[in-house]
């Protein structure tokens, strides 16, 4: 689309960044004595950016405008000073949104904005102590992508286009007619509407169909999704506007194709053939018995089969009154086993995108929407599967036929052990995390040290969308596999024998 700043344009490059609200008064504002002075000319409101609620655009302001080799600082002061956690993490949300283009791809630099709802799931489920390290870690990413945003044209999210932004009663309507013909324009001005119209279950209860509906940018668009609807219940829908905005803009991405309105291009077909295979499922579908043998025999068909083939088994189990449950536990599992044959980007973002779609699901209040998102996770991994093949060696590994091997420690140095395994022999150590959970070892002490690898030796995005979704969707899974769930997701952990982040230390400092 194009650039331009126009009538018509919502998402439009721009040289500088509004200041508005930065003097109106909230709080001690003291700190920014150590800030360069801001000229009139600057705090005007930029014409071309979208505007924010004035209680958090000093705040969205400051994460914008403070260099990155401070802002660290400058927000451990304002912590100091009283601003909550709340208000941290929607100014961190919307500074993304509104700085960073989710293009060309739903990835790469805006992993900055995919990120934040992963360094909130860390923080609320870590200690007392740890608790602002993921939050600030996020900060100094988003600093990093920022500055590529500026390397790459300085992008910024410009204002709705208010003439065009339909009445309330034909919102819905409109929001639906432009994603499906793809029609960009259109759709920024409906999901304004509904932003400020709507609740947000309606809302979310479409995005949680277009999130699913195709597989470009492996996964990252069903991420986003689940990750902006997490996020905003959090902040709250009164910032609703500009992240759904961006939402939207990221779901229409189809960079270097045709419209896909009007084109049968791979990336659909799934969706186009799901949605007439979905009727073929028992109306009394979410009923039946869980089955060990069923998600083995799901398991084969991931592993072998096509996206399509994939797609008709569940269907045929679910038909055969076995729980969906069973099916899902092939998909998460299903996924974790295609880390432990190629550990890397593809298979990892396999199961960041099943965590996704399994959140999806389980949020949905839609049947039909329900059963889109369990044929979709299934097809998709199939197309992971391939995607493996151009990049190196997929080994020969079989989650089901993972042997335990103990450790040679017991309790706490147990599972140093196994964590210092990962640095040197992943294998080796998900061998040692099976025997320790088959034989009693709480799955959250492994989970706390886990997690707290990631504060320490963390330095990419990929380690806390990763890390939070695989420790959280353990829980997800049913009893008879989720150890070996959590067994295979440390082809992807961080071991003790790693370097630790320098920005840990940073940030301690900051905070002290």
């Amino acid at each position: 689309m194009s650039h331009a700043v126009n009538r018509r344009s919502f998402l439009v490059r721009s040289s500088a960044v509004g200041a508005a609200g930065v003097g109106a008064g909230l709080g001690d504002l003291a700190f920014l004595s150590k800030l360069r002075p801001v000229s009139a000319d600057e705090a005007r409101p930029e014409p071309s950016a979208v505007r924010l609620r004035p209680e958090i655009e000093p705040l969205v302001t400051l994460l914008e405008e403070t260099p990155r080799d401070e802002v660290i600082e400058r927000v451990a002061d304002k912590i100091r000073r009283g601003t909550s956690y709340r208000e941290i993490v929607a100014a961190l949300m919307l500074a993304g949104v509104k700085n960073v283009q989710p293009r060309p791809s739903v990835g790469f630099k805006f992993h900055a904005v995919l990120v934040v709802n992963s360094a909130h799931i860390a923080s609320v489920s870590s200690p007392d102590g740890d608790r602002w390290l993921p939050i600030l870690w996020a900060i100094d990413n988003f600093k990093s992508a920022q500055a590529r945003d500026e390397r790459e044209g300085n992008w910024t999210m410009g204002p709705v286009e208010e003439s065009a932004v339909p009445p309330a009663t034909k919102a819905l309507k409109e929001f639906r007619r432009a994603m499906d013909k793809w029609d960009e324009p259109a759709a920024d001005a409906a999901v304004a509407a509904l932003a400020r119209t709507a609740g947000a279950n309606q809302v979310f209860e479409e995005f949680f169909r277009y999130g699913a509906r195709d597989y470009r940018s492996i996964g990252h668009k069903a991420i986003y999704v689940a990750n902006s609807w997490r996020t905003l219940d959090m902040i709250g829908w009164q910032h609703a506007e500009p992240v759904l905005r961006s939402l939207a803009y990221a779901l229409l991405n189809h960079q270097g194709e045709p419209n896909p309105a009007e084109s049968d291009l791979t990336a659909d077909r799934a969706w186009r053939r799901n949605e007439s295979l979905a009727e073929a499922i028992r109306d009394d579908w979410q009923e039946g018995e869980l089955s060990k043998d069923a998600t083995t025999e799901m398991l084969s068909a991931l592993r072998e089969g096509s996206s399509d083939d994939a797609a008709d088994k569940a269907i045929e189990l679910i038909n055969r009154r076995v729980n969906p449950q069973s099916v899902w536990d092939a998909c998460l599992v299903g996924a974790g086993e295609l880390l432990m044959r190629q550990p890397g980007i593809v298979a990892l973002h396999a199961m960041t995108t099943s965590n996704a779609l399994r959140y999806a699901y389980d949020a949905s209040g839609s049947d039909n929407t329900r059963r889109m998102l369990l044929l979709q996770n299934a097809s998709f991994l199939p197309l992971f599967r391939e995607g493996m093949g151009g990049r190196g060696r997929v080994r020969d590994r079989a989650v089901d036929e993972l042997e335990a091997t103990p450790p040679e420690s017991d309790g706490a140095e147990a599972i140093a052990e196994v964590f210092a395994d990962v640095s040197e022999d992943r294998l080796r150590a998900a061998r040692k995390i099976l025997a320790l959970l088959e034989n009693g070892t709480p799955a959250g002490d492994l989970i706390d040290a886990a997690r707290r690898l990631v504060f320490l030796k963390g330095d990419d995005s990929h380690d806390y969308k990763f890390s939070s979704a695989a420790l959280e969707d353990y829980y997800k899974v049913s009893p008879k596999w989720r150890d070996r769930y959590l067994a295979a997701s440390v082809f992807n952990l961080h071991g003790s024998g790693e370097e630790d982040n320098p920005l840990t230390h940073r940030i301690r400092s900051a905070l002290a």
